[in-house]
């Protein structure tokens, strides 16, 4: 009996008390105002508790037999694809963007994961006064060139040229001013009189720029991911007229973690080993002082490259030493630490609200302006890319795992409606969060991704360089690290030792073989080692701020469709089959 109480509040409470002990000890402290939510919880937990429990080695996953595949056609475009991949070969061996052809720089992707925003903008709101993207550049016209080329001449802005017809281009001049300046800079690179004018224009500052690669420099990573946010911080401080900040992270921050992940801030300090506090000016006078004894010891000749290697190894030492499992993640996490830290210090009467947002794995766009495209190269999207080209005959990966996956117009969606909701509100203190995810509500698991890649490549075979059938082969997927060092133990490190002996015996007759085939092993285990925490993820992205905001906008505003960020509607096996992945073959796999 419910004793005459009809408050959602009471029977969540009464639900959470009747749950086992260690199941309870989760979901109580979240005080959920729901059944359903508590419910949501509860199972959440129960199947963490489950997966622990389980005994013995998991066995690699075999894939279920598929039909038989019709023999493939010879395609008729290998001159086209041909010729693409020698210009992606020449981009890539000169340090060129695969995209734009343009100068390959930390933060130069950023500038690519923009467009999806600028161009919903430009194209939902045309009454939008100026937007400024700050990039790098000599002078205002390479930046305005960089523009161009990277953003509006792309594939993605097909609906706005076409909107717009032939006074496009000046409707972009009248929108659009390339900034030639540099986040890591003080001042952001701007001269004093620029950057007075800007403080009095700018009402909302989107912090997008970031440097991704999970292996970069400590001292690069530091300077984009870390001291960038200060530097804006610091901008944001002279903006008369700032509605808003926003500050786009990744909902890895979190670290390797399992069960439900919360949309709470990180604290200054806060670190993912216990007993261990993070001191970013600590981090940066490490970078500072080990530097130095770098100079101190190399040549000159060989500084660069010692230098390069050194600082790699140092970002991934430094992120594993507080937790993190890699450079990036552990830079992004710190630049939020300083973002909250900026937010404390000064108090919220003198700051404009601040927002987190916190997008998991971004993947190709789903509907709105142009489905299937994207820009670089996602964790997923390795695995796409080794079997479409069969070069990939075994992965790390636990099929029955949940990848957590957004589409890219979700993320600029998100993000906008986080704006129309928080660009009038005052400053709080913590901010608000948002995990734009989809492992809660709309899990997907890896074995559903490699069901559609079956499905698309047995039918439609690549095309080699020869201009031959590449056939589709079988993949073998290992569930846990130590199968699969031991797989490649036995597969190509023995044989590598035995024609390393080989070698000697005949002096060198077989050293280029060797050189070869032993540094390609070697990448594919630092691979591993980079990615394994992603691959073999087990946690959940509570998005439950991310569910009011879009519950807010749907009252706010009749015209919600062109905000959508519901991962409910997403039919993954479809998104898969018919948008990601011939996406991943026409941007990415040239």
């Amino acid at each position: 009996m419910h004793e005459g109480h009809d408050d959602p509040v009471f029977f969540a409470t009464q639900f959470v008390k009747g749950l086992r002990e260690d199941i309870r000890a989760v979901v109580e402290p979240q005080v959920p105002t729901t059944v359903d939510r508590a419910v949501i919880i509860a199972k959440i937990q129960q199947k963490v508790v489950d997966r622990s429990k389980l005994k013995g080695p998991a066995k690699p996953m075999a894939p279920k037999p598929f039909a038989a595949k019709p023999e493939a056609k010879q395609a008729t475009t290998y001159t086209n694809l041909w010729r693409d991949k020698q210009l992606r070969d020449y981009r890539k061996a000169n340090n060129l963007c695969y995209s734009c052809g343009e100068k390959y720089e930390p933060g130069h992707a950023e500038v690519c994961s923009k467009r999806v925003l600028v161009e919903k903008i430009l194209r939902v709101q045309p009454d939008v006064n100026k937007i400024y993207l700050l990039v790098r550049g000599t002078n205002e016209s390479s930046a305005k060139q960089r523009v161009q080329q990277e953003v509006i001449g792309t594939d993605l802005f097909g609906k706005l040229r076409e909107k717009h017809g032939d006074v496009f281009q000046q409707f972009i001049q009248d929108k659009i001013v390339a900034l030639p300046g540099d986040i890591i800079c003080d001042n952001l690179g701007l001269e004093t009189p620029k950057l007075e004018t800007l403080a009095k224009d700018i009402d909302i500052i989107v912090n997008i720029a970031a440097t991704t690669n999970f292996y970069e420099r400590y001292d690069v990573s530091l300077d984009v991911n870390v001291m960038g946010v200060k530097h804006l911080c610091q901008f944001a401080q002279q903006c008369s007229n700032l509605k808003m900040f926003m500050h786009v992270s990744t909902a890895y921050v979190c670290g390797d973690r399992d069960g439900l992940i919360l949309e709470n801030p990180i604290q200054p300090g806060e670190s993912r080993r216990e007993g261990r506090y993070l001191d970013v000016d600590a981090e940066l006078r490490l970078v500072s002082e080990a530097k130095k004894e770098l100079m101190a010891d190399a040549s000159r000749h060989e500084l660069k490259t010692t230098e390069t290697k050194a600082m790699k190894e140092l970002g991934l030492q430094r992120a594993r030493h507080f937790g993190w499992s890699n450079t990036y993640v552990f830079t992004k996490a710190m630049g939020e630490m300083l973002l909250l830290e900026e937010l404390q210090l000064r108090g919220t009467t003198d700051m404009a609200p601040v927002v987190i947002m916190r997008p998991s794995i971004i993947t190709s766009v789903l509907a709105d302006p142009l489905p299937g495209w994207m820009q670089g190269t996602r964790t997923i999207d390795t695995l796409i890319i080794g079997y479409a080209k069969q070069n990939l005959s075994c992965f790390l990966a636990d099929l029955g795992l949940v990848m957590d996956v957004i589409p890219g117009d979700m993320v600029a969606n998100a993000m906008m409606a986080a704006m129309v909701a928080h660009s009038e509100e005052a400053a709080a203190v913590p901010p608000p969060v948002y995990h734009v995810t989809s492992s809660l509500r709309n899990p997907v698991t890896y074995s559903v991704l490699y069901e559609s890649g079956r499905r698309h490549f047995y039918p439609n075979p690549r095309v080699g360089k020869d201009g031959k059938v590449i056939p589709t082969r079988e993949m073998r997927f290992f569930p846990t690290v130590a199968q699969f060092h031991l797989y490649m133990m036995l597969t190509f490190k023995l044989p590598l030792e035995i024609l390393h002996l080989v070698n000697l015996l005949l002096c060198g007759l077989f050293s280029r073989l060797y050189n070869d085939l032993n540094r390609k092993y070697k990448f594919v285990m630092h691979l591993v080692d980079v990615y394994a925490p992603f691959a073999l993820f087990k946690g959940c992205f509570d998005d439950m701020n991310l569910e009011r905001l879009r519950l807010t906008i749907t009252m706010k505003t009749p015209e919600d469709h062109m905000f959508n960020f519901d991962t409910k509607i997403i039919d993954w096996d479809d998104y898969f089959t018919r948008i990601h992945i011939p996406g991943v073959l026409k941007y990415l796999c040239k």
